[in-house]
């Protein structure tokens, strides 16, 4: 409640504000009477503290010091009784309280104080008992819109016409999940000033007023919805909400707690679904189902059609940040998902998504044939998905593209396609990378060879260095495999790795070292390649 809402209250009607009258909008929490020189150090912030004067009528000084110490603690204001122990408030009290905006009521002789406390103290518990029930009539109206079904869409129309203003739920990357009235323009002045990564301060604020950069300059209210594990999404308000109407914001809090609750809910549906659908498609994969009548009817729920063909495409973050913990890991990888999402919604194919591992698996429509312009607009959103994943997660994903399409039966051949060609792509020591299968006449050449002679070869060939789970043999391993791409050029494979140069030569002097093989030899490193070329066919 504001001073100027109190000094309304009747018992106040013959006191006078004589000072400081620019801290009329302060809010008042509670009212204390003095009865003790060394009050302040009970004070509490958002006062209002009312005295008799009876100990500083010969004391000016502890008066001023007093009205200095209530405004550092951020007391609201002090009324003085006068006519009794204070003929009048001295002229340079009221300079300092209007110096600091500092209010200073003058009570009159008639009133007593414990009356004038008791009486505003009343008055604002019946103001915060109105914005109780005020507030539990809204949090009762949104929740039975959930409870009936009506869900968010619901709560987003009564909340805009309770402050007719219009309303739209953002999620994290301020795409809208529901919106009630047109706030289009708006949402896009804020991506661009969430662009690259920049965020709001939500841990230490719970509402955010600006203007945007329009020819309008509109006004934006942002409040945060924080949900399960620090993932939040924003109630956009379009114009401007004050802190200080508090029956508009009651409303907004009411309405962000009950979606709160229903964005968890709606979340959890999510996972268990996604959780079912990518448990189907690796089952598919590795071949777990016993009756092809079986996958028919389990991919029908998945909208998968059995005649249909499918491309399989599949991405996955270049580098894995170790810092990370599982949850965290988790977390970003379905944030991940929901961008990857989104953005396949405006492809003209159908797309259908999966989570294998660390994978993030598309499979494409296809009529038989994946036309050149097809693979181009495809090709062009991967593009777009991969800028859209560096600017909100500063991380870059690549991805291997098959070449030929498959049955749901038989996807497992497109799958495997896709693996090989993020495979070579991955090999080659490039990032953010988009790589499609192309049928290599070596690779041919080795699917006829029984997979226990082509272990035993990749296994002699390699030694010890073939076990990456040895300390640094993983990155040893990668290191020689990109120096036999690019053909033994040692500046190459430097500037790919971004790596020294004598970093690289030491690596490769240690490959040297585990293998016994001189890498400069042309027999040696065809035998290598070979080996690197057999490693996916084993999976290894």
């Amino acid at each position: 409640m504001k001073l100027y809402d109190i000094m309304k209250i009747p018992i106040f009607d013959q006191a006078k504000l004589i000072a400081g009258h620019k801290g009329l909008e302060q809010e008042v929490y509670t009212v204390n009477m003095m009865d003790a020189p060394d009050i302040i150090h009970f004070l509490k912030r958002n006062e209002l503290l009312v005295t008799s004067a009876y100990h500083f009528k010969d004391d000016m000084y502890a008066l001023r010091e007093l009205i200095i110490q209530m405004k550092k603690q951020g007391c609201t204001a002090l009324g003085i009784k006068t006519k009794r122990f204070l003929q009048e408030i001295p002229e340079e009290i009221i300079s300092l309280a209007d110096e600091i905006y500092f209010p200073i009521i003058e009570l009159p002789f008639d009133i007593g104080l414990g009356d004038l406390v008791n009486q505003t103290l009343s008055y604002i518990l019946d103001m915060r008992t109105n914005e109780l029930h005020q507030a539990m009539q809204i949090h009762q109206q949104f929740s039975n819109h959930i409870l009936s079904g009506k869900g968010i869409n619901m709560i987003l129309e009564n909340l805009s016409s309770i402050i007719q203003l219009p309303v739209v739920l953002l999620d994290y990357h301020l795409r809208p999940i529901s919106e009630y009235n047109n706030t289009k323009a708006s949402i896009q002045s804020l991506k661009k000033f969430f662009i690259n990564g920049r965020k709001l301060p939500l841990s230490t604020i719970e509402i955010v007023t600006f203007s945007l950069l329009t020819k309008t300059r509109d006004t934006v209210s942002i409040f945060p919805i924080f949900t399960q594990n620090n993932q939040y999404s924003y109630l956009v308000i379009d114009g401007f909400i004050s802190p200080l109407n508090r029956s508009m914001v009651l409303a907004v809090e009411q309405a962000a707690n009950v979606l709160a609750f229903e964005l968890i809910k709606e979340h959890s549906l999510r996972q268990y679904s996604r959780r079912i659908q990518d448990e189907f498609f690796t089952n598919v994969i590795n071949s777990v189902f016993s009756t092809q009548n079986e996958i028919i009817n389990l991919g029908k729920e998945f909208n998968l059609s059995f005649d249909q063909k499918y491309i399989c495409i599949i991405g996955k973050i270049d580098i894995k940040e170790f810092t990370m913990s599982f949850m965290e890991y988790q977390e970003e990888k379905d944030l991940i998902y929901d961008l990857i999402e989104e953005e396949l919604n405006s492809y003209t194919a159908n797309v259908h998504l999966f989570i294998k591992d660390d994978m993030y698996v598309l499979l494409v429509n296809c009529d038989g044939i994946w036309r050149q312009t097809e693979k181009e607009r495809m090709i062009s959103l991967l593009k777009k998905i991969q800028v859209k994943i560096y600017t909100y997660f500063q991380k870059s994903i690549s991805f291997g593209i098959a070449n030929s399409s498959e049955q749901l039966l038989h996807i497992s051949h497109s799958f495997k396609e896709a693996t090989d060609a993020f495979y070579y792509g991955e090999i080659s020591g490039s990032k953010e990378f988009i790589e499609i299968y192309q049928a290599k006449e070596i690779s041919a050449i080795l699917r006829m060879i029984p997979q226990e002679q082509l272990k035993k070869f990749y296994e002699s060939t390699l030694h010890s260095l073939a076990n990456e789970n040895e300390k640094d043999h993983a990155v040893l391993l990668h290191t020689l495999s990109v120096y036999l791409e690019t053909h033994c050029a040692i500046s190459e494979t430097a500037k790919r790795l971004f790596l020294h140069r004598n970093t690289v030569i030491y690596r490769l002097e240690k490959c040297e070292e585990i293998l016994g093989r001189n890498i400069k030899d042309p027999n040696e490193t065809l035998q290598l390649r070979i080996a690197f070329r057999i490693k996916p066919l084993i999976h290894v």
